[in-house]
């Protein structure tokens, strides 16, 4: 009767054979004490019928040894009740095999606690089925340890719940392996907080795959650092979306690498605002391609200091649009270099305002061939200084069309030299 298995003492209970013990009916069973329980060898225990363990009081459960505990059976793990799996110890369930690990239902491992979560060993966490990963609470991954963690393989990982992931520390998102990152999916990578994102190390940043950059959600791609965005690879810049590579401060936009710059896609070019256009470097601008420059907007390209505009090459300041060239301030077209301004086409001469032309210096007009002057509009000619109209060459100012040299003010022709004068041809005279 159940008074009579209640009664048995220990020594009694430890002489039952295994045979013995699975004739013991349920409601005997759970009128033993937990001391008593705690007493079975480790064959007694595996040798518990499915129903046996079932049956078992969670007191029970819990009294169970660790060896007790490592000795059960898959079948006998599967048999746990949620109530008994909540009432686990630390310390037994740091006994459980693998195996036994593996073999817990999702709602049993669901059950177990944070702090006890937290106490899986490394070998148990990368044990863990995908079902059981995907079952797992955000509390409870929020708990797993940075050891934890780092054991679980890229079929766990990537079964994370997104919502799950968000939970999990910026120390701990840190720890995360480089081939733990990369196996990020793209919807748990658009999931990670900002704090999270910006907490990626640079050896993480670096190993995202293309597709996880598109993922980036614009606030994520705002909070990355200095140091994140210089880690990135040109395949990685070239992927950020638009909406992303815009939201980037101007800071950290002047930090991009020269490799980088030259490997932003002409829609990014067109995408940056004004002020990081200011703002990058002169290393920057001059790391960009000529099919990369001409697709500046002009508001942006007027932005740019006339420092780092005298540093363009001839042949990116050859490239601009003749909207490109219009669009320059005074300042930017004084501060052209002789170089540059020899090697602006005809075209860009033609689109010159008259305001830049009359911000020209002395030298860049000497810097002019006779085929860029000749294109100079009469309007802009006419702007042109006295001082710096008598600094003509005389093949210049042989050059001067008819229709340029009857666009002189009369300041200006008075100001030719006597040189200049010679050299006019008998059609300019006339």
């Amino acid at each position: 009767t159940t008074d009579q298995a209640a009664a048995l003492t220990t020594a009694q209970i430890a002489s039952l054979s295994t045979a013995q013990l699975v004739k013991l009916e349920t409601r005997d069973l759970v009128s033993i004490t937990t001391g008593r329980i705690s007493a079975l060898t480790t064959d007694q225990a595996a040798a518990l019928t499915t129903d046996q363990v079932a049956a078992l009081t969670t007191a029970q459960a819990a009294a169970l040894t660790t060896s007790q505990a490592a000795a059960l059976t898959t079948a006998q793990v599967v048999a746990l009740t949620t109530a008994q799996a909540a009432a686990l110890t630390t310390a037994q369930i740091a006994s459980l095999t693998t195996a036994q690990v593996a073999a817990m239902e999702t709602r049993d491992l669901v059950s177990i606690t944070t702090g006890r979560i937290s106490a899986l060993t490394t070998d148990q966490a990368a044990a863990l089925t995908t079902d059981q990963i995907v079952a797992l609470s955000a509390d409870q991954v929020a708990a797993l340890s940075t050891a934890e963690l780092a054991a679980l393989g890229t079929a766990q990982l990537v079964k994370l719940e997104t919502g799950d992931l968000a939970a999990i520390t910026t120390g701990r998102i840190s720890a995360l392996t480089t081939a733990q990152a990369a196996a990020l999916t793209t919807d748990q990578i658009a999931a990670l907080t900002t704090a999270q994102a910006a907490a990626l190390t640079t050896s993480q940043a670096a190993a995202l795959k293309t597709a996880q950059v598109v993922a980036l959600t614009t606030a994520q791609a705002a909070a990355l650092t200095t140091a994140q965005i210089a880690s990135l690879t040109t395949a990685q810049v070239a992927a950020m979306e638009t909406r992303d590579l815009v939201s980037i401060t101007t800071g950290r936009i002047s930090a991009l690498t020269t490799d980088q710059t030259a490997a932003l896609t002409t829609d990014q070019i067109v995408a940056l605002s004004a002020d990081q256009v200011a703002a990058l470097s002169t290393a920057e601008l001059a790391a960009l391609g000529t099919a990369q420059l001409v697709k500046l907007e002009t508001g942006d390209l007027a932005a740019i200091t006339t420092g780092r505009i005298s540093a363009l090459t001839t042949a990116q300041a050859a490239a601009l649009t003749t909207d490109q060239i219009a669009a320059l301030t005074t300042a930017q077209a004084a501060a052209l270099k002789t170089a540059q301004a020899a090697a602006l086409t005809t075209a860009q001469i033609v689109a010159l305002t008259t305001d830049q032309a009359a911000a020209l210096t002395t030298a860049q007009i000497a810097s002019l061939s006779t085929a860029q002057l000749v294109k100079l509009e009469t309007r802009d000619l006419v702007s042109i200084t006295t001082g710096r109209i008598s600094a003509l060459t005389t093949d210049q100012a042989a050059a001067l069309t008819t229709d340029q040299v009857a666009a002189l003010t009369t300041a200006q022709a008075a100001a030719l030299t006597t040189s200049q004068a010679a050299a006019l041809t008998t059609a300019q005279v006339v």
